[in-house]
């Protein structure tokens, strides 16, 4: 699904589809549609993969060259190893710091997995079909929202109340969409295979860590 097609979606759920006289228009839209996307990418953001190169003598890499990145997930150091070898790393700023024991001794590789922006626009589009759904829903509940906002204590032919129809509506829409994100959140993800080996070593009966 496009950005138009996504906008025409919103415009059913609205009951806007008189191009002769729309409430909403595509750059109104475009917007609400935006900041759907942009808090679906915090919950949900776009699975990617980089590779970045080590200098010598140095455990910090640069990952200003991530565009759009939302979260790291994972650093894997050195590469090419079975089973793949996953370092733990400390982030600050837009620098990567790997936390092993000796600094790399030249031009290495560094695999990062990342999280990052979805993309929706006119020809592209990297969400999901299930969750193309979640996004109309708040990307509508925004714009009802803001539509209740304008429309109080202005005439409109709606009627006095028109402005409270889409305000309850607007919110009943949003606390489904963030019921939704909650649900799809990567951090409430069950992963049967992980990444990366816990920093903290898992507790067991037969083990005291002391304190």
């Amino acid at each position: 699904m496009n950005l138009s097609q996504m906008r025409a979606r919103i415009r059913q759920d609205l009951h806007d589809e008189d191009a002769a006289n729309y409430r909403w228009s595509d750059a109104e839209l475009d917007r609400h549609i935006g900041h759907a996307v942009r808090e679906l990418s915090l919950a949900v953001p776009l699975e990617s993969k980089a590779t970045l190169s080590t200098a010598a003598g140095s455990r910090e890499l640069c990952i200003a060259g991530l565009a759009d990145w939302v979260a790291i997930e994972a650093v894997e150091y050195p590469v090419g190893k079975y089973p793949p070898r996953y370092a733990l790393f400390s982030l600050w700023a837009n620098t990567l710091t790997l936390l092993v024991d000796n600094a790399p001794s030249g031009d290495e590789d560094v695999y990062v997995y990342y999280g990052k922006l979805h993309t929706l626009d006119a020809t592209t589009s990297t969400i999901s079909a299930p969750l193309e759904d979640l996004v109309a829903m708040g990307a509508a509940a925004y714009a009802a929202l803001e539509w209740s906002s304008y429309a109080t204590n202005r005439v409109n032919v709606g009627g006095s109340q028109s402005w409270r129809d889409y305000l309850v509506w607007g919110q009943d829409r949003l606390a489904a969409f963030i019921r939704g994100l909650a649900r799809h959140s990567r951090q409430n993800r069950v992963r049967m295979n992980r990444l990366y080996r816990p920093y903290e070593p898992s507790a067991d009966q037969s083990t005291d860590w002391g304190p």
